[in-house]
Parts: structure tokens; sequence; C-alpha cells
């Protein structure tokens, strides 16, 4: 039997990193009005905030899922 607190995921970009962490770091690279044009969802176009960005994410998996890949494209995006 594995234990559940010993168990890493070394493959996984995300792992460790929290989705308020994700959307203070895309927020301040790209700004609320940038992240709407690139994510068309209510919360960052119509009276954004990290709050409300938050509980609508996380009710909608689709929706997270977009961050998540915007945020991968930001860490690793090499100039």
């Amino acid at each position: 039997m594995t234990d559940p607190t010993t168990n890493k995921q070394p493959n996984n970009p995300l792992h460790g990193v929290t989705l308020e962490k994700m959307l203070l770091e895309l927020v301040d690279r790209y700004g609320w009005e940038e992240m709407g044009r690139q994510i068309e969802i209510r919360c960052f176009i119509l009276d954004p905030s990290i709050a409300s960005s938050l509980k609508f994410l996380r009710r909608t998996p689709w929706a997270r899922a977009k961050v998540e890949a915007l945020y991968l494209d930001m860490k690793y995006d090499t100039p």
C-alpha cells in the first residue's frame, strides 16, 4: 500500500502551484485586460478580481484548464 503523503508528481509542472498563485502571476504579467482577450471569460472582463476569478475557476474545469495552459505558456516561454 502506498502512502499518499509521499506521493510525488515529478512530471507535473503544476504540482505545488496554487490556482491563486497562477492568477497572481498572470495578472502581474499580462493584466486583466489582456487575460480577458486571451481567455474570454466574464470574471476577467467585467469587474475582475482574484476572489471572483478563483470562485469561477474552481467550479468551471474548462476555464481552469485554459488558465493553467496560459500559465504554463508564460512559465516556459523562452524569449
